[in-house]
Protein backbone atom coordinates (compact mmCIF):
# COMPACT_ATOMS: atom_id res chain seq x y z
CA UNK A 1 0.00 0.00 0.00
CA UNK A 2 3.15 2.15 0.91
CA UNK A 3 4.86 1.79 -2.31
CA UNK A 4 1.21 2.11 -4.33
CA UNK A 5 0.76 5.45 -2.44
CA UNK A 6 4.17 7.31 -3.56
CA UNK A 7 4.07 6.08 -7.07
CA UNK A 8 0.59 7.84 -7.28
CA UNK A 9 2.28 10.38 -5.35
CA UNK A 10 4.80 10.96 -8.14
CA UNK A 11 2.90 10.53 -10.76
CA UNK A 12 0.59 13.14 -9.27
CA UNK A 13 3.52 15.34 -8.45
CA UNK A 14 4.84 15.02 -12.14
CA UNK A 15 1.69 16.06 -13.72
CA UNK A 16 1.82 19.17 -11.40
CA UNK A 17 5.33 19.75 -12.80
CA UNK A 18 3.73 19.44 -16.56
CA UNK A 19 1.31 21.79 -16.18
CA UNK A 20 3.24 24.57 -14.57
CA UNK A 21 5.84 23.94 -17.75
CA UNK A 22 2.33 24.43 -20.40
CA UNK A 23 1.40 26.94 -18.38
CA UNK A 24 5.21 28.96 -18.08
CA UNK A 25 5.33 27.96 -22.03
CA UNK A 26 1.92 29.62 -22.70
CA UNK A 27 2.56 32.63 -20.44
CA UNK A 28 6.22 32.99 -22.52
CA UNK A 29 4.34 33.04 -25.95
CA UNK A 30 1.83 35.24 -24.25
CA UNK A 31 4.21 37.92 -23.37
CA UNK A 32 5.96 37.61 -26.30
CA UNK A 33 3.07 38.54 -28.96
CA UNK A 34 2.87 42.17 -26.02
CA UNK A 35 4.07 45.39 -28.10
CA UNK A 36 6.84 45.68 -25.12
CA UNK A 37 10.59 45.50 -24.90
CA UNK A 38 12.59 42.20 -24.42
CA UNK A 39 14.15 44.11 -21.03
CA UNK A 40 10.15 44.82 -20.02
CA UNK A 41 8.98 41.51 -20.93
CA UNK A 42 12.23 39.91 -19.44
CA UNK A 43 10.34 41.04 -16.18
CA UNK A 44 6.94 40.51 -15.97
CA UNK A 45 5.10 37.77 -13.62
CA UNK A 46 2.02 35.91 -14.62
CA UNK A 47 -0.18 38.65 -13.32
CA UNK A 48 1.28 41.82 -15.19
CA UNK A 49 1.04 39.37 -19.09
CA UNK A 50 -2.57 38.62 -17.64
CA UNK A 51 -3.17 42.69 -16.73
CA UNK A 52 -1.26 43.91 -20.28
CA UNK A 53 -2.55 41.49 -22.62
CA UNK A 54 -6.19 42.34 -21.37
CA UNK A 55 -5.89 46.08 -21.89
CA UNK A 56 -4.39 45.55 -25.61
CA UNK A 57 -6.90 43.60 -26.37
CA UNK A 58 -9.77 46.51 -24.97
CA UNK A 59 -7.43 49.27 -26.62
CA UNK A 60 -7.58 47.02 -29.84
CA UNK A 61 -11.41 46.66 -29.98
CA UNK A 62 -11.86 50.19 -29.14
CA UNK A 63 -8.84 50.99 -32.38
CA UNK A 64 -11.24 48.25 -34.53
CA UNK A 65 -14.54 49.98 -33.52
CA UNK A 66 -13.44 53.41 -34.79
CA UNK A 67 -13.66 54.75 -31.87
CA UNK A 68 -15.01 58.17 -32.16
CA UNK A 69 -18.27 60.63 -31.61
CA UNK A 70 -21.36 60.03 -33.19
CA UNK A 71 -20.23 63.26 -35.54
CA UNK A 72 -16.95 60.73 -36.69
CA UNK A 73 -19.04 57.84 -36.83
CA UNK A 74 -21.43 59.59 -39.47
CA UNK A 75 -19.01 61.13 -41.57
CA UNK A 76 -17.22 58.22 -41.62
CA UNK A 77 -20.30 56.61 -43.13
CA UNK A 78 -20.84 58.80 -45.42
CA UNK A 79 -17.25 59.42 -47.19
CA UNK A 80 -17.20 55.13 -46.52
CA UNK A 81 -14.26 55.00 -44.91
CA UNK A 82 -15.56 51.93 -42.49
CA UNK A 83 -14.93 50.01 -45.71
CA UNK A 84 -11.44 49.95 -46.86
CA UNK A 85 -11.70 47.50 -50.22
CA UNK A 86 -10.63 50.60 -52.10
CA UNK A 87 -7.61 51.68 -50.38
CA UNK A 88 -4.20 50.42 -51.10
CA UNK A 89 -1.58 48.94 -48.51
CA UNK A 90 0.70 51.66 -48.89
CA UNK A 91 -1.47 54.28 -48.27
CA UNK A 92 -2.67 53.11 -45.14
CA UNK A 93 1.12 52.50 -44.24
CA UNK A 94 1.70 55.79 -45.20
CA UNK A 95 -1.22 57.44 -42.53
CA UNK A 96 0.00 55.20 -40.07
CA UNK A 97 3.41 56.58 -40.03
CA UNK A 98 2.54 59.99 -40.16
CA UNK A 99 0.30 59.22 -37.47
CA UNK A 100 2.94 57.97 -35.28
CA UNK A 101 4.69 61.06 -36.37
CA UNK A 102 2.52 63.50 -35.33
CA UNK A 103 1.63 61.10 -31.75
CA UNK A 104 4.90 61.65 -30.47
CA UNK A 105 4.72 65.41 -31.60
CA UNK A 106 2.16 65.80 -29.64
CA UNK A 107 3.26 64.28 -26.58
CA UNK A 108 6.53 66.25 -27.09
CA UNK A 109 5.00 69.37 -26.94
CA UNK A 110 1.75 68.16 -24.70
CA UNK A 111 4.02 68.40 -21.49
CA UNK A 112 1.85 65.58 -20.07
CA UNK A 113 0.76 62.02 -21.15
CA UNK A 114 -2.41 60.29 -22.75
CA UNK A 115 -4.62 57.98 -20.70
CA UNK A 116 -7.42 55.82 -21.95
CA UNK A 117 -9.78 55.86 -19.34
CA UNK A 118 -12.87 52.90 -19.50
CA UNK A 119 -15.96 53.71 -17.41
CA UNK A 120 -15.24 51.07 -14.75
CA UNK A 121 -12.26 53.64 -14.20
CA UNK A 122 -9.88 50.60 -15.66
CA UNK A 123 -6.30 52.30 -17.35
CA UNK A 124 -6.54 50.92 -20.73
CA UNK A 125 -3.64 53.06 -22.09
CA UNK A 126 -1.17 55.22 -21.13
CA UNK A 127 1.37 56.94 -23.33
CA UNK A 128 5.14 55.86 -22.54
CA UNK A 129 6.11 59.20 -21.33
CA UNK A 130 4.00 58.77 -17.66
CA UNK A 131 7.01 57.79 -16.10
CA UNK A 132 8.58 60.59 -16.70
CA UNK A 133 6.00 62.88 -14.78
CA UNK A 134 4.81 60.13 -12.68
CA UNK A 135 7.78 57.80 -11.78
CA UNK A 136 5.61 55.02 -12.35
CA UNK A 137 6.11 52.75 -15.71
CA UNK A 138 3.61 51.87 -18.02
CA UNK A 139 3.50 48.82 -17.51
CA UNK A 140 2.72 49.36 -13.83
CA UNK A 141 -0.09 51.80 -14.74
CA UNK A 142 -1.41 49.78 -17.51
CA UNK A 143 -4.92 47.25 -16.40
CA UNK A 144 -4.97 48.87 -13.16
CA UNK A 145 -7.81 50.76 -11.98
CA UNK A 146 -7.44 54.43 -11.19
CA UNK A 147 -9.29 54.37 -7.71
CA UNK A 148 -6.24 52.48 -6.57
CA UNK A 149 -4.05 55.17 -7.42
CA UNK A 150 -5.52 58.17 -6.52
CA UNK A 151 -6.37 60.56 -3.48
CA UNK A 152 -9.82 59.00 -1.74
CA UNK A 153 -11.13 62.66 -1.56
CA UNK A 154 -11.37 62.59 -5.15
CA UNK A 155 -12.69 59.18 -6.05
CA UNK A 156 -16.76 60.99 -5.96
CA UNK A 157 -15.51 63.24 -8.36
CA UNK A 158 -13.90 60.64 -10.79
CA UNK A 159 -17.43 58.52 -10.85
CA UNK A 160 -19.15 61.47 -11.52
CA UNK A 161 -17.18 62.01 -14.55
CA UNK A 162 -16.74 58.41 -15.55
CA UNK A 163 -20.74 57.99 -15.25
CA UNK A 164 -22.26 58.79 -18.71
CA UNK A 165 -25.32 59.43 -20.59
CA UNK A 166 -26.85 58.11 -23.07
CA UNK A 167 -26.89 61.47 -25.16
CA UNK A 168 -23.28 62.70 -23.65
CA UNK A 169 -21.81 59.29 -25.18
CA UNK A 170 -22.88 60.19 -29.18
CA UNK A 171 -22.23 64.07 -28.65
CA UNK A 172 -18.71 63.61 -27.31
CA UNK A 173 -18.90 64.87 -23.94
CA UNK A 174 -15.89 67.35 -22.64
CA UNK A 175 -14.47 66.11 -18.81
CA UNK A 176 -12.33 68.22 -17.66
CA UNK A 177 -11.53 68.36 -13.91
CA UNK A 178 -8.28 67.72 -11.24
CA UNK A 179 -7.42 64.59 -9.36
CA UNK A 180 -4.49 64.14 -7.49
CA UNK A 181 -2.54 60.68 -8.04
CA UNK A 182 0.28 58.76 -6.34
CA UNK A 183 3.99 59.75 -7.84
CA UNK A 184 6.89 58.27 -7.04
CA UNK A 185 9.09 61.20 -8.14
CA UNK A 186 11.81 62.76 -5.53
CA UNK A 187 12.43 66.23 -5.44
CA UNK A 188 15.09 65.72 -7.21
CA UNK A 189 13.44 63.73 -10.24
CA UNK A 190 14.45 60.41 -8.98
CA UNK A 191 12.25 57.33 -9.08
CA UNK A 192 11.13 55.88 -4.87
CA UNK A 193 9.31 52.86 -4.35
CA UNK A 194 5.48 53.29 -4.60
CA UNK A 195 5.39 52.26 -1.30
CA UNK A 196 6.61 56.16 -0.67
CA UNK A 197 4.87 57.87 -2.90
CA UNK A 198 3.53 61.58 -2.51
CA UNK A 199 0.33 62.88 -3.80
CA UNK A 200 0.49 64.96 -7.56
CA UNK A 201 -2.21 67.17 -8.73
CA UNK A 202 -3.34 66.36 -12.50
CA UNK A 203 -5.45 68.51 -14.54
CA UNK A 204 -6.97 65.62 -16.88
CA UNK A 205 -9.10 67.74 -20.50
CA UNK A 206 -10.60 65.35 -22.64
CA UNK A 207 -13.50 63.83 -24.13
CA UNK A 208 -16.09 60.72 -23.96
CA UNK A 209 -15.28 58.52 -27.18
CA UNK A 210 -17.63 55.32 -28.10
CA UNK A 211 -16.48 52.55 -30.50
CA UNK A 212 -19.14 53.09 -33.18
CA UNK A 213 -18.97 49.11 -34.05
CA UNK A 214 -20.34 48.46 -30.53
CA UNK A 215 -21.90 51.45 -28.57
CA UNK A 216 -21.54 49.26 -25.61
CA UNK A 217 -17.83 49.81 -25.53
CA UNK A 218 -16.93 53.63 -24.09
CA UNK A 219 -14.34 55.85 -22.71
CA UNK A 220 -12.58 58.65 -21.91
CA UNK A 221 -9.56 59.87 -23.63
CA UNK A 222 -7.57 62.04 -21.25
CA UNK A 223 -4.57 64.38 -21.62
CA UNK A 224 -2.83 64.67 -18.33
CA UNK A 225 -0.77 67.53 -17.21
CA UNK A 226 0.73 67.64 -13.78
CA UNK A 227 0.47 70.69 -11.75
CA UNK A 228 2.33 73.46 -11.56
CA UNK A 229 2.67 73.67 -15.30
CA UNK A 230 6.06 73.73 -16.17
CA UNK A 231 4.90 76.27 -19.41
CA UNK A 232 3.56 78.81 -17.28
CA UNK A 233 6.17 80.89 -18.58
CA UNK A 234 4.97 85.14 -17.88
CA UNK A 235 4.52 86.82 -21.51
CA UNK A 236 2.74 90.43 -21.99
CA UNK A 237 -0.54 88.56 -22.12
CA UNK A 238 -0.40 87.16 -18.61
CA UNK A 239 -0.52 88.66 -15.25
CA UNK A 240 0.56 87.63 -11.51
CA UNK A 241 -1.39 87.88 -8.65
CA UNK A 242 -1.69 86.99 -5.25
CA UNK A 243 -4.99 86.53 -3.24
CA UNK A 244 -6.56 85.55 0.44
CA UNK A 245 -8.09 82.16 0.99
CA UNK A 246 -11.26 83.93 0.00
CA UNK A 247 -9.78 85.07 -3.58
CA UNK A 248 -9.25 89.15 -2.25
CA UNK A 249 -6.44 90.24 -4.47
CA UNK A 250 -3.16 91.38 -1.86
CA UNK A 251 -1.63 91.71 -4.62
CA UNK A 252 -1.17 92.07 -8.40
CA UNK A 253 1.52 93.07 -10.93
CA UNK A 254 1.30 96.15 -13.05
CA UNK A 255 0.55 94.75 -16.07
CA UNK A 256 -3.07 94.17 -15.23
CA UNK A 257 -3.71 97.59 -16.23
CA UNK A 258 -2.61 97.42 -19.79
CA UNK A 259 -4.52 93.64 -20.38
CA UNK A 260 -8.03 94.59 -17.89
CA UNK A 261 -7.35 98.65 -17.35
CA UNK A 262 -7.52 98.38 -13.57
CA UNK A 263 -4.57 99.36 -11.87
CA UNK A 264 -3.16 97.78 -9.02
CA UNK A 265 -4.09 100.02 -6.02
CA UNK A 266 -7.95 99.60 -7.19
CA UNK A 267 -8.09 96.25 -7.01
CA UNK A 268 -6.16 95.61 -3.23
CA UNK A 269 -8.94 93.58 -0.77
CA UNK A 270 -11.32 93.15 -3.74
CA UNK A 271 -12.50 89.94 -4.44
CA UNK A 272 -11.97 88.19 -8.19
CA UNK A 273 -15.67 87.54 -8.19
CA UNK A 274 -16.31 91.36 -8.61
CA UNK A 275 -14.02 90.87 -11.86
CA UNK A 276 -15.63 87.44 -13.02
CA UNK A 277 -18.62 87.56 -15.25
CA UNK A 278 -21.74 86.24 -13.70
CA UNK A 279 -22.85 83.80 -16.08
CA UNK A 280 -19.03 82.04 -15.25
CA UNK A 281 -19.36 82.13 -11.40
CA UNK A 282 -19.55 78.69 -11.55
CA UNK A 283 -16.34 78.06 -13.19
CA UNK A 284 -14.45 79.86 -10.84
CA UNK A 285 -16.38 78.55 -8.04
CA UNK A 286 -15.01 74.99 -8.93
CA UNK A 287 -12.09 76.56 -9.55
CA UNK A 288 -11.80 77.61 -6.20
CA UNK A 289 -12.89 74.86 -4.18
CA UNK A 290 -10.21 72.60 -6.01
CA UNK A 291 -7.41 74.65 -4.71
CA UNK A 292 -8.64 74.11 -0.95
CA UNK A 293 -9.03 70.93 -1.55
CA UNK A 294 -6.17 69.82 -3.87
CA UNK A 295 -3.71 72.96 -3.39
CA UNK A 296 -3.52 73.20 -6.67
CA UNK A 297 -5.69 73.88 -10.29
CA UNK A 298 -6.63 75.49 -13.41
CA UNK A 299 -9.68 77.40 -13.87
CA UNK A 300 -10.97 76.65 -17.58
CA UNK A 301 -11.76 79.66 -19.48
CA UNK A 302 -13.66 82.53 -18.07
CA UNK A 303 -14.68 85.94 -18.88
CA UNK A 304 -12.90 88.58 -16.90
CA UNK A 305 -15.02 92.61 -16.79
CA UNK A 306 -12.52 94.84 -18.19
CA UNK A 307 -12.54 98.40 -16.68
CA UNK A 308 -14.99 100.45 -18.81
CA UNK A 309 -16.90 98.11 -20.29
CA UNK A 310 -16.64 94.55 -21.90
CA UNK A 311 -14.84 91.19 -20.76
CA UNK A 312 -11.95 89.03 -21.84
CA UNK A 313 -11.59 85.47 -22.03
CA UNK A 314 -8.88 83.98 -19.74
CA UNK A 315 -7.44 81.06 -18.03
CA UNK A 316 -6.00 81.26 -14.79
CA UNK A 317 -3.12 78.76 -12.94
CA UNK A 318 -3.04 78.67 -8.87
CA UNK A 319 -1.66 77.04 -6.45
CA UNK A 320 -2.37 77.24 -2.52
CA UNK A 321 1.08 79.04 -0.86
CA UNK A 322 1.91 77.27 2.23
CA UNK A 323 3.42 79.28 5.33
CA UNK A 324 6.23 78.60 7.31
CA UNK A 325 4.31 78.94 10.68
CA UNK A 326 3.05 75.36 11.81
CA UNK A 327 -0.54 74.88 12.83
CA UNK A 328 -1.18 74.93 16.47
CA UNK A 329 -3.64 71.74 16.76
CA UNK A 330 -1.48 69.68 14.13
CA UNK A 331 1.64 70.39 14.08
CA UNK A 332 2.80 68.60 10.75
CA UNK A 333 0.42 70.85 8.42
CA UNK A 334 1.30 73.43 7.48
CA UNK A 335 -1.16 76.68 7.20
CA UNK A 336 -2.21 78.13 3.88
CA UNK A 337 -0.40 81.32 3.29
CA UNK A 338 -2.37 83.07 0.12
CA UNK A 339 -3.07 81.64 -3.46
CA UNK A 340 -0.82 82.61 -5.81
CA UNK A 341 -2.92 82.95 -9.37
CA UNK A 342 -0.90 83.64 -13.09
CA UNK A 343 -4.24 84.51 -15.32
CA UNK A 344 -3.57 84.16 -19.19
CA UNK A 345 -5.18 86.71 -21.36
CA UNK A 346 -7.00 85.18 -24.29
CA UNK A 347 -8.97 87.39 -26.02
CA UNK A 348 -9.08 90.61 -26.90
CA UNK A 349 -12.13 92.52 -25.62
CA UNK A 350 -15.24 91.72 -26.40
CA UNK A 351 -18.19 94.12 -26.19
CA UNK A 352 -16.48 97.05 -25.15
CA UNK A 353 -19.55 99.33 -25.00
CA UNK A 354 -21.33 97.05 -23.07
CA UNK A 355 -21.10 97.67 -19.02
CA UNK A 356 -21.83 94.87 -17.24
CA UNK A 357 -20.82 95.66 -13.30
CA UNK A 358 -21.64 98.89 -11.61
CA UNK A 359 -17.53 98.11 -11.11
CA UNK A 360 -16.91 98.72 -14.36
CA UNK A 361 -17.90 102.44 -14.72
CA UNK A 362 -14.59 104.55 -14.13
CA UNK A 363 -16.08 107.29 -12.52
CA UNK A 364 -16.72 104.56 -9.58
CA UNK A 365 -12.86 104.88 -8.88
CA UNK A 366 -12.68 109.30 -8.40
CA UNK A 367 -15.92 109.48 -6.69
Amino acid sequence: MTADKEKRRAISREAARRRRRVESDVFGDLSRLLPLQPSVRAHLDKPSVIRLTLSYIRMHTLLLGNTGTKADASHAVKCGQLEDGGRDEKDKEAEEADSSEDTSMYLRTLEGFLMVLSTEGDMIYLSDDVSKYMGLTQTELMGHNIFEFTHPCDHEEIRNNLRLKAEEVWCGAKRDFVIRIKSALTHRGRSANVKSATWKVLHCQGRVKVCVASSSVSCLLLTCQPLPLSHTLLSTHTFTSQHSMDMRFTYCDQRVTQLLGYSTEELLGRSIYNLCHTLDTNCLTKHHLNLCCKSQSVSGQYRMLVRGGGYVWVESHSAVIPSNRHSKSRRSVHQPLCILCVTYVLSGVEKPSMQLSLDQAAQRYFS
